[in-house]
């Protein structure tokens, strides 16, 4: 069987894009998956499409706002009644609107920091809690981003979030290490999914670029690998930092940018 074969994952923002990728990949290799993300109807459709897929008694899916603990401990609690536990729980939802640097808002930094920081943080303390009941470890994996690493002047909210993942991370494993629960993440650069088409969008709207894929364009030319990732491009990883090969690994943020950004 697959790496994860049997293992019970969850995945937030799993709709479309990086999460759905993630998910899929999760269920080729023998995981049990609940897709999980804001838009309930959306969501339920890709958990329908995997079923169609060959996955039937693999898949379930459900509606989560990842700000709300009572609806993230909903959705641990769907997934452990339909599957028996949890073994992995992916903290991918995330959020971005493009503002430049002097035009940020409160409520644009509150929408960002919500979603990606708090609801990063509520989930990995509510799987944690799931895992610790059980007695059997687990694992929670983190979506960081370049903006992790480095800020963007169009973008400061979305990369204060990131670096608040990273934190988020290393504070995580250094908590969670006496109960056997490891705390990793990855670092995707530019991915071509229907959040970075949003993105292209606001950023020309706001004056940050000229034309459409104005952007990509810029940001892809910095990529020694010498063009935007696919979410495919993503799972080899995530898959990874799933699976009993990435064990001894805990507080670590894996960057996976095309050769973007090195640190």
């Amino acid at each position: 069987m697959g790496r994860v074969s049997g293992r019970v994952c969850i995945v937030t923002g799993a709709a479309q894009g990086i999460g759905r990728a993630i998910g899929e990949a999760l269920l080729s290799e023998g995981a049990k998956v609940c897709f999980a993300d804001i838009n309930g109807d959306k969501v339920a459709e890709v958990a329908e499409a995997a079923r169609s897929n060959g996955h039937k008694d693999a898949v379930t899916s459900t509606r989560v706002d990842v700000t709300d603990r009572d609806a993230v401990r909903a959705m641990i609690a769907h997934t452990v009644e339909t599957f028996g536990q949890l073994d992995v729980k992916f903290n991918n939802a995330g959020v971005n609107k493009p503002m430049n640097f002097l035009d940020v808002t409160e409520d644009n930094w509150n929408f960002i920091m919500g979603v990606n920081g708090l609801g990063c943080m509520i989930g990995m303390q509510e799987a944690a809690r799931q895992m610790i009941d059980q007695g059997t470890g687990g694992k929670i994996v983190n979506t960081a981003s370049i903006a992790s690493r480095q800020g963007f002047d169009n973008v400061a909210p979305y990369c204060a979030s990131k670096w608040a993942v990273v934190s988020l991370t290393q504070s995580g494993a250094r908590g969670l290490a006496k109960h056997n629960i490891t705390v990793t993440g990855f670092a995707p650069g530019v991915v071509a999914t229907e959040m970075w088409d949003q993105v292209d969008k606001d950023l020309l709207e706001i004056g940050a670029s000229e034309r459409p894929g104005q952007a990509m364009e810029e940001f892809s030319a910095e990529i020694l690998k010498g063009r935007v990732a696919k979410p495919a491009d993503i799972t080899g990883t995530t898959t990874f930092l799933a699976s009993k090969d990435s064990d001894y690994m805990t507080g670590q943020i894996v960057m996976i940018d095309g050769g973007m950004t090195l640190v």
